[in-house]
């Protein structure tokens, strides 16, 4: 009469798999399963036709709408400070300034450069950039409005007394564009892309 086959048992836990063989009570294999979780590769910077993209998506949400309080407030409750569009645009900001396409350009203490023309693929916005510190922009008109977001680096910036997110200027509005209280990213979609600098004396 043949003896009882032996079993083996697979046995998981966390860091490993063992194969387990009741016949001889040894463990006949081990595999370290960390290397199964870890990443094959490390996550790649977002690429400036990838931020493209991303702002293609958001602007498509926000065609052809009033720039005024209400959009202003559904910026910020819907891709405000904390959500995900919010993070992916201030992480793709950072890369992009640190890999040279952002804020290409400087004058007067502020890092500065369109990134992207008002093109039919972003709405008809174009897409600025600026990297400034506890200081005060050139004051400009928006013919068209202006929306901005606001993301912080260092401090507790504010730019013209906001807060980290989104701040609508109404078709007409003008201002100084101020940073406070530390360094900030500000992102400017301009509505065909106009804006008017005021001449100095």
């Amino acid at each position: 009469m043949q003896g009882k086959p032996q079993t083996c048992t697979i046995l998981l836990d966390t860091f490993c798999v063992d194969a387990y063989c009741s016949g001889t009570g040894k463990i006949l294999h081990e595999v370290d399963c960390r290397k199964f979780n870890r990443p094959s590769h490390e996550e790649k910077p977002m690429s400036k036709q990838a931020f493209h993209q991303r702002l293609s998506d958001l602007t498509a949400q926000i065609a052809g709408q009033p720039l005024d309080d209400a959009l202003d407030r559904w910026l910020n409750s819907t891709h405000g400070a904390g959500s995900a569009t919010f993070d992916s645009l201030k992480q793709a900001c950072i890369e992009g300034v640190a890999e040279g396409w952002l804020c290409d350009r400087e004058g007067g203490g502020i890092r500065y450069g369109r990134v992207f023309k008002a093109e039919d693929a972003l709405h008809r916005f174009s897409v600025d950039v600026v990297d400034m510190q506890d200081i005060a922009g050139p004051h400009h008109t928006h013919p068209n409005g202006e929306i901005d977001l606001i993301m912080p680096l260092e401090g507790d910036a504010t730019f013209d007394g906001r807060p980290a997110g989104w701040c609508v200027y109404a078709a007409g509005t003008s201002h100084r564009p101020t940073v406070a209280q530390g360094r900030a990213l500000v992102l400017y979609l301009l509505p065909e892309g106009q804006i008017q600098f005021t001449k100095t004396p």
